[in-house]
């Protein structure tokens, strides 16, 4: 999602536009594995100060509420389930409830996190921010914290979907209860699972909670901008490089685990790729694989405005609305896009955006090849 930093005062005084956007932090991990603790834990430490927390709870009684020491009016418990298409009404009014209380200096807030159940998928909930025309105004998408259990974590990959995906959207894994790795055949199964994370998700940084590597500084403010000093750092959002590492890594194809419906790709291009065509690339791909597709990054060099990239970010179906950047970050002026997903063949997003980017290879569709296409979902180019 978009970061951008808050508008400077006009000349005539403070900007009357909404306050800059919250940062929104998503803290998901699979049941016990952890959450709650940690997020005690990060509610002591001053740089989460001013923090609302909301709690997706997971039964008819809510009960975790009880284990978050810090209480206060900014906190408010979702109703029993998953966070998901029938309950996101519920979402959408506490984040309303929480712009309301800010706008009317009720609060004082500077990030609020989401806890979800455990047996949640993080994806509708990331949905829920980004489709709802005032909330994607108001709320940015801070980034995902995923806490597995050092000593259950492989049994739970093996056992649970639910939890390779949470794992997979991740931008940082809190790795729990590692004191708890008190036996030969204890720390065996937990190398195996830092191995499996890694396969699942080359790019989130693992930080190991028992040893105070998880701490609120290197797990929040890991979106875009670089909160110091405001400006975008695509290098360290985006990370293409671990997931370029991955791909080219022997063996990357022949894990028999969950995880093996779990690939990444790097996607990389020095051509300006005109803007229509890459709205089409994007419609194309969520049309055909909208539901495979975990999590998708980039920046993005528009043939007709080449000095000022634009950002994207999707999550499934679902895309926020392109961010345009004043300038390039640094010197790397090329596009990298980075995608997660499930069920399919990473090749075919690549041979799709080479497509749609006029990029030649012998035997394979160009873009107006794929527009006369009546079978495709635009229905053919003159349809």
């Amino acid at each position: 999602m978009s970061d951008a930093p808050p508008a400077a005062p006009t000349a005539r005084g403070p900007s009357r536009r909404p306050a800059a956007p919250l940062p929104l932090t998503v803290l998901t991990g699979f049941l016990g594995a952890g959450k709650t603790s940690l997020l005690n834990r990060l509610l002591k430490d001053p740089a989460l100060a001013d923090t609302a927390v909301l709690i997706n709870e997971f039964g008819e009684i809510g009960l975790d509420h009880l284990l978050v020491e810090k209480i206060d009016e900014g906190i408010a418990v979702l109703p029993s389930g998953c966070v998901c298409c029938t309950m996101r009404g519920d979402l959408i009014d506490a984040l309303e409830r929480l712009l309301r209380g800010l706008d009317n200096r009720r609060l004082a807030l500077r990030r609020v996190v989401l806890e979800t159940t455990g047996l949640a998928d993080p994806a509708p909930v990331l949905h829920t921010v980004m489709m709802h025309p005032y909330l994607v105004m108001r709320y940015r998408l801070d980034g995902v914290i995923a806490v597995v259990d050092a000593v259950n974590g492989l049994a739970t990959l093996e056992a649970h979907p639910e939890s390779v995906k949470q794992a997979a959207v991740a931008d940082r894994i809190a790795l729990a209860k590692t004191d708890l790795l008190d036996s030969a055949e204890r720390r065996d199964a937990g190398a195996q699972l830092l191995a499996r994370l890694r396969r699942i998700n080359p790019a989130a940084p693992i930080l190991d909670v028992a040893a105070n590597e998880a701490s609120a500084d290197r797990l929040i403010n890991c979106g875009l901008y670089d909160p110091d000093r405001k400006t975008p750092d695509v290098r360290r959002w985006l990370a293409e490089e671990a997931y370029a590492a991955a791909t080219a890594a022997p063996g990357h194809d022949h894990h028999h685990h969950h995880e093996e419906r779990i690939r990444s790709l790097s996607v990389a291009s020095d051509q300006p790729i005109p803007a229509a065509a890459f709205d089409m690339f994007l419609e194309l791909l969520r049309s055909l694989h909208g539901p495979n597709l975990l999590r998708v990054k980039g920046i993005v060099k528009i043939a007709e405005t080449p000095e000022t990239p634009i950002v994207i970010h999707g999550v499934q179906h679902v895309f926020h609305p392109p961010t345009a950047l004043a300038a390039w970050p640094d010197d790397d002026r090329r596009t990298r896009l980075v995608f997660i997903t499930c069920d399919m063949d990473p090749r075919t997003i690549a041979d799709l955006f080479n497509a749609f980017a006029g990029t030649a290879r012998p035997d394979q569709p160009d873009r107006a090849a794929l527009l006369d296409n009546p079978l495709i979902p635009f229905g053919g180019a003159d349809r």
